[in-house]
């Protein structure tokens, strides 16, 4: 007689411990978080520390950087080696531009919002993936599934975000709706701007900078049809300037900052001594 029986459906908590097991092995791959050893913005012809070739912008409108070099140099844009000056597209173009300095790292061109281009240089043979040990975090606590409503914002409602790297200034983004919350009897209203068909929440509270990461962590939700959004603390994760210097994360806003303890989702990234792996 064959046994029809199945598996009996993962708990709350051994869903998250498959979240946190992923989450640790994407951060360490080629392009991940602990790949990135350079961002470097282009406003003029330059050379970029680490990399061969000669970098500069392209005409106002125009997508992505030019970089002159010769075949002795190595570099390979869209499969191409390069013998001469090549352009090479940032990822706001449709087909952006991939590129190969040797067998471990490789680039990327990103877009400002000011239109100015940077290159990115990721290695997946980097100090940081090579002394990386584990994400810690807190144990599942179902407290920390927080039911709340998404109101949507007028066309065009932004709100000032701060980046670690701005020296203080902010930047408007879009926010397309108003979340309410009631944790602990309060109710808060809450600000998440729009990332893909989510929504991300970067949100500071009373654990920030004692157990879990100073700037903030995230959280990505997505309001139902209905207006109802669930927020699983559980599933908060570092940002990626946690990871590597060489990115410039969002701050969180006044009204995300919440003023007591959530002891829910990931806390700091540790080396493989348990030390933080950068301080």
């Amino acid at each position: 007689m064959t046994d029809t029986a199945t598996a009996p459906a993962p708990s709350a908590a051994e869903r998250l411990d498959r979240f946190h097991a992923a989450r640790e092995q994407s951060v360490r791959t080629a392009n991940g978080f602990l790949a990135l050893v350079n961002t470097q913005w282009i406003g003029e012809e330059q050379t970029i520390w680490g990399v061969p070739g000669t970098w500069a912008p392209r005409a106002e409108g125009e997508s992505g950087l030019t970089v002159t070099a010769t075949a002795a140099d190595g570099v390979v844009v869209d499969g191409e080696p390069v013998d001469g000056t090549v352009v090479v597209r940032g990822k706001d173009d449709p087909a952006p531009s991939g590129i190969v300095f040797d067998d471990h790292t490789t680039g990327t061109v990103i877009r400002g919002e000011d239109g100015q281009y940077a290159l990115r240089v990721w290695d997946a043979q980097s100090e940081a993936i090579q002394e990386f040990g584990s994400i810690s975090t807190f144990a599942y606590d179902p407290e920390w599934v927080v039911r709340g409503t998404f109101t949507p914002n007028p066309e065009g409602t932004t709100v000032g975000f701060s980046h670690v790297k701005d020296d203080g200034a902010t930047r408007e983004l879009p926010v397309p709706g108003d979340i309410a919350v009631t944790i602990r009897g309060e109710e808060y209203r809450i600000a998440a701007f729009k990332d893909g068909r989510r929504l991300q929440l970067v949100f500071a509270d009373a654990t920030s900078g004692d157990d879990t990461y100073g700037v903030g962590r995230f959280l990505f939700i997505a309001p139902n049809a209905d207006g109802s959004i669930t927020l699983d603390f559980n599933t908060a994760v570092l940002p990626p300037c946690a990871f590597s210097y060489n990115f410039n994360c969002p701050m969180p806003p006044k009204q995300n900052r919440f003023p007591f303890r959530i002891e829910a989702g990931e806390k700091q990234v540790l080396n493989k001594d348990g030390a933080l792996l950068h301080e």
